[in-house]
């Protein structure tokens, strides 16, 4: 019987994936929640009218249940750095089904006239999409059979939908976001959200108190987030031919949520299918490998330019992670003149076959990229690659320029350790004391991941949200000078209604959903990130006036953000004292 129903909902996701990858700007319907219904909740709403309460960004509220009393209150007091974006959710729920319901936000302001206006006030329905959970030991990777890991609808999407009905017994959380304009004055900013829904109207009141500090633009700030960028995805979601005008338009809200959050990195691939075929969308090249009937070589640079200076302009533009020398199958396509046909070699570093393969090219890239003003940010990238694997593609990389940058996301190697200009380790593992305080006084991006390893933290669709922000927390304990995930978009096959994907834990592979609609674990993200600006900011004024007493103390704050923390303590609890305190600066 569980079998048969799952088989209805993937035929379900796959009849709306049709549709909405025709319009994924549109409305769609969601999945039907596979667990039970706590009557016991409903019950003890005692009449038809719509419930409207302030909740928390820490919660992921079912949808099947009435949301329990204790976690909802009547109005919201939030604290905010000027140029901060902050959160929360409302809860809204009923007995009865409730039509064309809205949420207006409006101005907020202070007792001197001060405001915020209602453009920097954001609201969005948040959407429920399937998820599944952890595997048996505790982590997230591996194979995925139907029907063997406990599936339910989890809410993550934020919808750029401003109008819903919504089915009675049934619970709609709804996303708050307030952006504070850099130059907002310090003081206390007061409003209220209107929610109708037919003749009826809730008004919700809230405050801000505004601090007198100021965070960065997103641009300025010095976060190294890398989220890995497919194009792919957005490509065969809008049904758009690859490096079209049509494709580039569709791509650009996406990139400008990217910037918006500072990202760091263009990630771009030279070679087809670097990840063995490991995403729903592969990845194709970006370089044009020809290999002419006299056995010299050619390289198209085309589509490797046009979306390195599509990226530039829309404001990302540090670094340019090109990858791999060390794909995962040791596959190397090109296309071969002599046959007139696509084909490819398999070769593994150090052998002379791969050297004979990827010399030409890397000096043919070298002068392309000097030529085009870009050598210095550009980085040879690899992921979870072997020591000696590595070894091998480093020596035929410094034949090409002995400047030429590399990036590694993978374990720590001792040996190249002065040899990495971006490096970035898993979470469970660390640099040496003295590794880590050279490479930071080069100023060399040095990161740590989560993948599918970590059952916690994480940012899967069911990972409690305020480990997103975690991660911004960790690197500031860990003096990390950023963070990667290894997935900002690698869509699955119906992303809007199924997170869940073959090989890992749900929503491992894609924070942003098709429309473009953010998420509660993105916005987290941003959260986070934003805390490490403030730390880092509130770190350097404390040390520049030599005031040991509160830079004692901001540090005691960070103590609690270890991994072996979260196995006794939520996120959210450790995240909602340290935050309290840091605003207390």
């Amino acid at each position: 019987m569980v079998n048969k129903f799952f088989g209805v909902l993937v035929v379900l996701a796959l009849q709306q994936n049709v549709w909405a990858q025709t319009n994924p700007a549109g409305d769609y319907r969601e999945l039907p929640d596979p667990k039970p219904v706590n009557q016991a909740s409903w019950d003890a709403v005692k009449d038809t009218r719509l419930h409207v309460a302030f909740g928390t960004a820490d919660t992921r509220y079912e949808k099947r249940n009435a949301p329990d009393n204790s976690q909802a209150t009547d109005s919201w007091k939030a604290t905010a750095w000027k140029g901060e974006r902050i959160h929360t959710q409302l809860v809204l729920w009923s007995t009865a089904a409730q039509s064309a319901v809205t949420v207006q936000a409006s101005a907020l302001q202070d007792d001197k006239g001060h405001q915020i206006g209602e453009n920097a006030i954001t609201t969005g329905f948040i959407r429920y999409v399937m998820t599944d959970g952890l595997n048996k030991d505790g982590g997230g990777c591996g194979y995925r059979k139907p029907g063997e890991f406990d599936s339910s609808l989890v809410p993550d999407g934020i919808d750029i939908i401003h109008r819903r009905d919504i089915a009675a017994k049934s619970t709609q959380p709804v996303w708050l976001s307030i952006q504070v304009p850099a130059n907002t004055p310090a003081g206390l900013y007061k409003g209220s959200v209107a929610v109708k829904s037919g003749t009826a109207t809730v008004n919700m009141p809230y405050e801000v108190k505004v601090l007198d500090h100021t965070l960065p633009a997103p641009k300025d700030w010095s976060f190294h987030l890398d989220l890995w960028q497919s194009p792919y995805a957005i490509a065969r979601v809008y049904g758009v031919k690859p490096w079209s005008e049509a494709h580039f338009k569709a791509m650009k809200p996406y990139i400008k949520m990217l910037a918006d959050a500072g990202q760091k990195v263009i990630t771009a691939t030279i070679i087809y299918d670097p990840w063995n075929s490991q995403t729903e969308d592969i990845y194709g090249t970006m370089v044009k490998w020809t290999r002419k009937k006299n056995g010299s070589w050619v390289y198209d640079y085309s589509i490797f330019d046009k979306w390195v200076q599509y990226m530039m302009d829309q404001g990302i533009h540090k670094e340019i992670n090109c990858y791999s020398m060390i794909p995962w199958n040791l596959k190397f396509y090109y296309y071969d003149e002599a046959t007139a046909k696509d084909t490819f070699i398999v070769a593994k570093p150090g052998t002379r076959e791969y050297t004979a393969h990827w010399q030409p090219m890397l000096n043919d890239f070298v002068k392309h990229l000097k030529a085009k003003g870009w050598f210095n940010i550009t980085a040879i990238a690899m992921d979870e690659r072997p020591m000696e694997d590595m070894k091998q593609a480093l020596a035929v990389i410094r034949k090409a320029d002995k400047d030429f940058k590399v990036s590694l996301a993978g374990s720590y190697h001792a040996p190249l350790a002065n040899e990495i200009h971006d490096y970035c380790i898993a979470l469970k593992e660390s640099f040496p004391e003295d590794v880590m305080k050279a490479r930071l006084a080069k100023g060399l991006p040095t990161t740590f991941y989560t993948c599918c390893t970590e059952g916690f933290p994480n940012t899967f669709t069911f990972s409690p949200p305020a480990e997103s922000a975690f991660m911004g927390w960790h690197a500031a304990l860990k003096g990390y000078t950023g963070y990667l995930r290894w997935a900002f978009n690698c869509w699955v096959a119906a992303p809007l209604q199924d997170s869940r994907f073959r090989t890992w834990a749900a929503g491992d592979t894609y924070f942003v959903y098709p429309g473009p609609r953010t998420s509660i674990r993105f916005e987290r993200l941003v959260e986070g990130i934003q805390d490490y600006e403030k730390i880092r900011i509130l770190k350097a004024e404390f040390t520049r006036t030599n005031n040991s007493t509160a830079l004692n103390q901001l540090n005691s704050i960070l103590k609690p953000f270890e991994e072996e923390t979260l196995k006794n303590t939520p996120a959210a609890q450790v995240l909602g004292v340290a935050q309290q305190a840091l605003n207390n600066f």
